[in-house]
């Protein structure tokens, strides 16, 4: 099941790159990219890294196709 991302968004908002992004959450830029393309769904710890480094919910920032 591909999942939707506010991931890009939250990015720009901050002004930071996918590499500076993954820096700060322990991953690659890669792994960003992955993500935000849809190529890779992160592990549940991951998202909820992410949601917080953003002060979100895992919701706000993974859209599940269901409830878009």
């Amino acid at each position: 099941m591909e999942v939707d991302t506010t991931l890009p968004s939250l990015r720009s908002e901050r002004g930071l790159s996918q590499a500076a992004l993954g820096q700060a959450l322990g991953v690659s830029r890669q792994t960003i990219n992955s993500i935000e393309v849809g190529k890779y769904d992160p592990s549940l710890p991951l998202a909820i890294r992410i949601a917080r480094y953003f002060d979100r919910t895992v919701e706000e920032v993974f859209i599940l196709p269901e409830d878009a």
